[in-house]
């Protein structure tokens, strides 16, 4: 693992204490926010009626946008739901926290074998080492329920004190199990959960990270039907249903939350696990989407609402993924475990200051790891965004299946200029070379890549 003296830079650590400072504190006595962590699964940034989409139907989180603060330019620092998701629990990267891809290389070890299951068993335990969300909210106070997508076996083990997933080594416990029943067959253990919360006078904190609009893309027929004629493509048809279908369970979820009068109090947070593009030739995801460094796979919508503490505002800055465990702490009034390499943002949201940092980085592995000891193995890509700028570097780590999805055949650094080009058309790196020195040295200084070999010069 790369120590967290290498992984935060001093700008980060600095903004950070700052910010903590400067964070207006809960009030002894006071009852904490409840915290709502939506979380998308397989979305692409472009695809809600918010962001302008010409056909899916999102009329809940339309609603949930126009009430909160919005950065239309968040973004997650991996393309792939499980080290996606474990950096939302734990606040660090995925080269620090070390589940970088789903699951251990099947290439190395069948998967039916004691020793899969022993990396698999290696990777679970990983959570182990880091304060996650649930575990620090609990400091105050705080109960806690899982919903959908969680890899790191039974909830418990997330810290989280109650959920339905049961986790590996439980029958179909790869990745969520019972919970992802959440959303595709009704929200009633969260609004029992939510219920007895409220009765018992307790803060609480929702993981609402549904299957949707993940496949299986098996929306009902009633949406479906709306979209066939739509578009050519049924694969697309079905997705985009899907995206509908998703935004229905979230207009459930806030509904529930209404209902037992608890929204003044509460602050709901939207992202992406990771984006998504639909295939219209077949099912499942087409180029530059899921698994990838591009726009398609890392760029995600991220708000912010909180009736009566946050004004709603359409933000321009970037921000990542990485700044919402600093953030959902400091809402709460919980002490920020450091370092984390996010900032919290609260200081930012409440009193409508810009964010003060140059820019975002993330990185990208490979869906199979190779080696569960050294992410680097598996490294494919780094890429850092600052201000129009995006500079994403190629490396050679171990992809094994998904070959398709990480064909490589670009192997100079690879520059955008994500306002005049948002879906990166144009590699400029030729014609501002400078530019992509300054940002290399800015990824070097992040993450020191010593024994990996970039499959490329600079030129």
């Amino acid at each position: 693992m790369i120590s967290d003296s290498r992984v935060v830079g001093r700008l980060t650590v600095l903004l950070g204490l700052l910010a903590l400072v400067v964070t207006r504190p809960v009030v002894m006595g006071e009852q904490p926010p409840n915290l709502v962590l939506i979380i998308s699964d397989d979305q692409a940034w472009s695809d809600y009626g918010f962001m302008g989409h010409e056909h899916i139907a999102t009329p809940h989180l339309d609603r949930l946008a126009g009430e909160s603060i919005l950065f239309r330019r968040g973004y997650v620092p991996t393309a792939l739901c499980r080290p996606s998701l474990m950096t939302l629990a734990t606040g660090h990267f995925a080269h620090h926290h070390g589940i970088t891809g789903n699951d251990p290389s099947p290439k190395y070890a069948d998967r039916e074998s004691e020793l899969y299951r022993e990396r698999r068993a290696t990777l679970i335990s990983y959570i182990e080492q880091f304060e996650t969300l649930p575990e620090v909210l609990a400091s105050r106070g705080y109960r806690s329920h899982q919903s959908g997508k969680w890899w790191e076996g039974r909830y418990s083990r997330g810290g989280f004190t109650h959920g339905m997933t049961r986790g590996f080594p439980e029958p179909g416990g790869r990745h969520g199990d019972d919970g992802l029943e959440i959303g595709r067959k009704g929200m009633e253990p969260i609004a029992e959960f939510v219920k007895q919360a409220v009765s018992d006078e307790t803060p609480f904190f929702l993981w609402y990270a549904p299957f949707l609009p993940h496949t299986p893309h098996n929306p009902p027929d009633r949406l479906f039907n709306q979209y066939q004629d739509k578009v050519s493509s049924p694969h697309v048809a079905r997705y985009y249903a899907m995206c509908e279908w998703f935004d229905e369970s979230c207009g459930e979820l806030i509904g529930i939350l209404d209902d037992q009068g608890i929204r003044e109090n509460t602050l709901i947070v939207y992202v992406t696990d990771n984006g998504w593009i639909q295939n219209p030739e077949r099912r499942g995801y087409g180029p530059r989407s899921k698994q990838t460094p591009y726009e398609g796979g890392i760029r995600t919508p991220v708000m912010f609402n909180w009736p009566g503490r946050l004004t709603p505002a359409d933000r321009p800055e970037l921000v990542s993924s990485i700044d919402l465990y600093p953030t959902l702490l400091a809402a709460a009034g919980v002490p920020i475990p450091s370092p984390r390499p996010g900032l919290n943002l609260m200081p930012n949201l409440e009193n409508d200051l810009a964010i003060g940092r140059p820019g975002i980085r993330g990185e990208g592995f490979a869906h199979d790891i190779a080696d569960v000891a050294n992410p680097e193995a598996s490294l494919l890509y780094r890429w850092t965004i600052e201000g129009r700028w995006k500079l994403l570097l190629t490396y050679d780590g171990e992809v094994n299946r998904y070959q398709s999805t990480h064909p490589r055949s670009e192997r100079r650094p690879q520059l955008f200029d994500l306002l005049a080009d948002p879906w990166e058309k144009t590699n400029l790196a030729g014609e501002n070379p400078e530019v992509v020195a300054r940002l290399a040295g800015v990824l070097d200084r992040w993450y020191p890549v010593a024994d990996r070999k970039v499959q490329v010069e600079y030129r």
